[in-house]
């Protein structure tokens, strides 16, 4: 007898070939048989009228912390999401040494989110805390290059040492070897943002051992995106590396359409032999920390010393004055996007609760002072605990680039307890389905399910996932794709999708009907470094 039988579902099966009618039968947490399943089984579910997908991999999120403190994974789980990767874009809670472990908490912390534990020093120690907590769903980590760097040298602005050099490749095989996916960096955040091209390609060095993933968030995605794409690929050529480039956009509007020289970029490395592909969300809007707009330098040395110079009234209007001004040597995107753009979108403190969901013009408009001076301002009230929503992409570049066939869906997502989270946290799969599949047509329902399932299960090495296939994992989503839909918006964002009826992780129902059934069927996933699994 089968544990489970879903019945007379269209099996969209995540190769991208057209959908079918059929049954999947499934038996100790893998599928078992797929087409026409007559035999018996314990659990049947009818999805006439549905489409059975394998689960929703988030590719590129920052669920690190909260999936600690919430290890139901409901939010996720709602859009159909089984799988989540982690300790993207340089930041990650491990390794947290000493004697700077207590500078990685703090700054992390606006991204990741709070926790309620931190017991780990290694990202072997940080992947059994994740195992402990027994979450619902699946996850899979990089090695983040933020949190190497400040492990071995905090916040120094300065190259690093032969020395400090070979302590991160240390730590960086460490995480390898305990099953991470491969490096993430993120060099428009502090401190990676101090690390230059030569030193990257050197830290990549370790990855070919281990088969492991160049993960980026280029250093400019303004006014220097087009030489920030040259910049990474440059690192993976060198360093022989496959690559993949976080969250491709044209930010600002006097960028708008240099996401198709990006593109063109992507194309040509690949058409020269290099492995290269990037994610997406489907939203004109970012979200990161406050502290991501200012100058690079105020971050030197963490965040202790930068909220100390934002006390100094004469380096208070340094930084005022190059944020009023294009720049060469960093990106200043409040330059050419406006204050007007910046919502503030969760605070620590009470007091600062009013200005949740109000953009940074209208907060300095209120309190009198000039913009630059009303962030500096709520970086000291906050303790620098500040994230963002940030509107400065356009929709005509969003849509080229979610619809090209060398990205993948991810929701870069940011989670915080208070305030307005961007709506990508809790619609951004669905959003997919129902703006892009059926009202704008720009994909196939098929194309949709390939972005979300074997695309980045065959990119980060997650073996038998992503596929409707025998022998594969039982992560499987059950939806009605004329009913699915995001309900998240900017000033309501903590909101449910509709039209999600059933999640299974590795075999174990886990959403019924859209209703959690508190099952903890998630385990960790380790990187597959070969072709059998």
């Amino acid at each position: 007898m089968l544990d489970t039988i879903i019945k007379n579902g269209r099996i969209a099966d995540g190769t991208g070939n057209p959908w079918y009618y059929g049954d999947i039968g499934i038996q100790g947490g893998k599928i078992a048989m797929v087409g026409t399943v007559e035999q018996e089984a314990a659990h049947v579910i009818d999805a006439r009228r549905l489409v059975v997908a394998p689960g929703f991999i988030d590719g590129h999120c920052h669920s690190d912390l909260m999936i600690l403190n919430y290890p139901q994974c409901d939010i996720k789980l709602s859009q159909g999401v089984t799988t989540e990767v982690v300790g993207n874009c340089g930041l990650a809670p491990a390794p947290c040494l000493e004697p700077y472990g207590k500078q990685l908490q703090e700054y992390v912390q606006p991204i990741l989110g709070g926790t309620r534990e931190w017991s780990w020093r290694t990202i072997g120690q940080y992947i059994d805390a994740l195992a402990k907590r027994r979450p619902s769903e699946n996850v899979s980590t990089y090695v983040a290059h933020g949190a190497l760097r400040i492990a071995v040298m905090g916040f120094a602005d300065r190259p690093a040492s032969g020395r400090e050099l070979d302590r991160m490749k240390a730590l960086l095989e460490e995480g390898l070897q305990a099953g991470a996916i491969g490096l993430s960096i993120g060099l428009l955040y502090a401190p990676g943002s101090y690390a230059a091209k030569e030193e990257i390609a050197a830290l990549c060095s370790v990855l070919p051992k281990y088969g492991g993933l160049f993960s980026t968030h280029v250093r400019g995605e303004g006014n220097r995106l087009v030489e920030s794409v040259k910049e990474v690929i440059w690192i993976a050529r060198h360093a022989g590396v496959p690559l993949h480039i976080s969250h491709l956009k044209a930010a600002g509007r006097r960028n708008w359409g240099k996401a198709e020289a990006a593109m063109e970029l992507i194309s040509d490395a690949r058409s020269q032999g290099m492995d290269v592909t990037c994610d997406v969300y489907p939203y004109n809007a970012s979200s990161t920390m406050l502290t991501t707009l200012l100058p690079p330098w105020a971050l030197e040395g963490g965040l202790k010393k930068m909220l100390l110079r934002l006390r100094d009234p004469s380096i208070r209007e340094k930084v005022k004055a190059e944020l009023a001004e294009e720049r060469e040597d960093w990106d200043n995107l409040v330059c050419s996007t406006g204050w007007d753009k910046v919502f503030i979108a969760s605070v620590r403190t009470e007091s600062n609760r009013p200005v949740e969901g109000k953009h940074i013009a209208e907060i300095s408009e209120m309190r009198g002072v000039h913009p630059a001076e009303c962030a500096m301002d709520l970086l000291l009230e906050e303790d620098a605990q500040i994230s963002i929503v940030y509107f400065l992409m356009s929709e005509g570049d969003v849509k080229q680039v979610v619809t090209w066939s060398h990205s993948l869906i991810a929701s870069d997502s940011l989670h915080c307890d208070t305030g307005k989270p961007h709506p990508r946290l809790y619609g951004s799969f669905p959003r997919v389905f129902a703006k892009y599949v059926r009202e704008e047509r720009a994909l196939t329902l098929e194309q949709a399910v390939r972005k979300m399932t074997s695309f980045p299960a065959q990119r980060f090495k997650l073996g038998r996932r992503g596929l409707v296939v025998p022998g594969y994992a039982a992560d499987l989503v059950v939806f009605d794709p004329e009913a699915i839909q995001d309900h998240a918006t900017y000033r309501d964002p903590k909101q449910a999708p509709s039209g999600i009826g059933h999640v299974l992780v590795n075999g174990t129902l886990t959403m019924r009907e859209g209703v959690h059934t508190n099952a903890k069927g998630g385990v960790f996933v380790p990187a597959r470094r070969c072709c059998t699994h």
